[in-house]
């Protein structure tokens, strides 16, 4: 079962969480700071209090004052807080600033900033079952909170699990490479890998509210155990798809030559002397060193 099937009953969803500004409470905290000491004052110097009112008011009070303070907590940009009651979620803030909520419910923070990683190369068979080298590079970001933090152990951890597994995938999917360009290749066509990759990854991170902004292959190669043999296959390869393009382009050459020839009246030629300069011309095209002309100083035949 993959990660987008599991239940959505299991699933938490990012909710805004109920908080007020840090700088407001932080003025009402020293406000009952500051009316505590002056009721402790006035309690000390004013004989009309014997039961002590204005001490036990101010005592309240600065009380009152110094339980906001521990309230108080900090986001900074691209940042947020998962507000917890006795290990229920009660939702998220992502406002940025001094923020305060009830001193008995608890804050995890959690960067909501992209993240650039890197995978570790590992070794894969392609659709041809060739041994391979991959690693992919994917910038991501979390989306959601509450999955992120609850739906999963560790969401960094899971990241870089889900990585592997979609470079594996997405690398038994294709060829490394095909030298006649009639299919899609892990080499050849890196956009089309790439955005497969990033839909593969996006799928299989959405249980962890992530999101994926972008991704690509950063090293590709076969296997040292076949590398020498991949290379000289893809060179023999390479020689002869260029012979034959090279015979193509002779033919065509040829061809037009004694098209030529004949429609101008230039020489008429029975068959054995067309077949004469067909062969001679596909050497002189066809050869890989340059060829010594001969004159011939007699008559034609």
């Amino acid at each position: 079962m993959s990660p987008a099937d599991t239940p959505a009953l299991n699933r938490s969803r990012e909710i805004p969480a109920t908080t007020q500004s840090g700088y407001v409470m932080l003025l009402v905290s020293l406000a009952l700071v500051a009316a505590a000491g002056w009721m402790f004052i006035v309690g000390v110097v004013m004989p009309d209090d014997p039961e002590g009112l204005m001490a036990i008011g101010a005592i309240v009070t600065g009380f009152l004052g110094l339980f906001i303070l521990t309230g108080f907590y900090m986001i900074n940009p691209n940042e947020a807080a998962a507000i917890q009651l006795f290990g229920a979620y009660k939702g998220t803030d992502r406002n940025e600033g001094l923020r305060w909520v009830l001193p008995w419910l608890g804050k995890t923070k959690i960067a909501v900033r992209a993240n650039n990683v890197i995978s570790q190369t590992i070794k894969v068979n392609d659709a041809r079952g060739n041994p391979i080298e991959m690693a992919a590079q994917v910038v991501w970001r979390v989306t959601d909170t509450a999955q992120a933090l609850f739906d999963v152990d560790d969401y960094r951890e899971f990241v870089t699990a889900q990585m592997e597994a979609a470079v594996r995938a997405i690398g038994s999917r294709y060829p490394y490479d095909d030298i006649e360009h009639l299919e899609i290749t892990l080499r050849g066509n890196h956009e089309e890998v790439g955005v497969e990759l990033r839909a593969a990854l996006i799928e299989r991170l959405s249980v962890a509210g992530i999101t994926v902004d972008e991704c690509g292959l950063t090293h590709l190669a076969y296997a040292p155990e076949i590398a020498g043999a991949m290379l000289r296959r893809q060179q023999a390869e390479a020689v002869i798809s260029a012979r034959k393009k090279l015979v193509e382009g002779a033919v065509t050459m040829v061809e037009m030559a004694l098209t030529q020839l004949s429609e101008k009246n230039v020489v008429e030629l029975d068959d054995e002397r067309k077949a004469a300069m067909v062969s001679n011309l596909m050497v002189v095209l066809c050869g890989e060193r340059d060829t010594q002309p001969v004159v011939n100083a007699g008559s034609l035949y």
